[in-house]
Parts: structure tokens; sequence; C-alpha cells
């Protein structure tokens, strides 16, 4: 799968995500301090699921109404990268068929998908 790993979500992440066999672009290494418009506007050219852990995405989704082919917002109570890595772990094992084109809110306990996106 494709990713784009936000800046906030850490290389930790981008870095398992291509330990495993995934293409993840990190912002935090290749991109630090654009803005979150070119975030989301960079994930949606290049067909990338973006993960993060900030909730603005969430606006700039449904209120702005940026298109996306995906985005995992992370909601954790503990932000160590360790923690990321197995939330994400869990999510990619159980529901990695249902993340293109959905905006998915993960926590330690559940995951709660939006409806599929309009075309």
């Amino acid at each position: 799968m494709r990713f784009l790993v936000d800046e906030c979500t850490g290389p930790a992440v981008a870095e398992w995500l291509c330990s495993q066999g995934h293409d993840a672009f990190s912002v935090f290494d290749e991109l630090p301090g654009i803005s979150d418009e070119e975030v989301i506007r960079r994930a949606y050219d290049e067909r990338r699921i973006l993960i993060t852990n900030d909730k603005d995405f969430g606006e700039k989704v449904y209120r702005q109404r940026y298109p996306h082919h995906g985005v995992v917002l992370l909601r954790l109570d503990n932000e160590r990268s360790v923690n990321k890595i197995s939330v994400l772990r869990n999510l990619l094992s159980e529901y990695a068929d249902r993340l293109h084109d959905r905006f998915v809110v993960v926590t330690e306990e559940q995951v709660r998908f939006s409806r599929p996106r309009q075309k």
C-alpha cells in the first residue's frame, strides 16, 4: 500500500511501514514544515493514504471538501512511536482492504470508518 505519513506522526512510523513492504513517504524526513494543505494535496496527487495525528484534517476533508484517497487519523492516549506502530499493525492486519477512500479514526480501543467517499 502507499502511505504519506504526516510530520507529526513521525519518521519511525514511515520506517516501520517501509519495513513491512509498503511505500511510505515521510513528511518529517522529506518535506518538514509544509502546510496541511500541501500534505493532503500531495497524498491525493500521489494516490497515498494519509496517516496523521492532526485532527485538523477532519476539517479539511469534511468542511473544506479536500479530495483524498484515504485518511487514517490516530487519536491515541499514548503518542509514543511504539504505540502508533502497534495500533497501525492491528489496523492493517484487520482492515487494510477498507482504508482506501475512507476517513478512519483509530484509538487504542476502536476503529471508526466514515461512509465511503462519493466520487
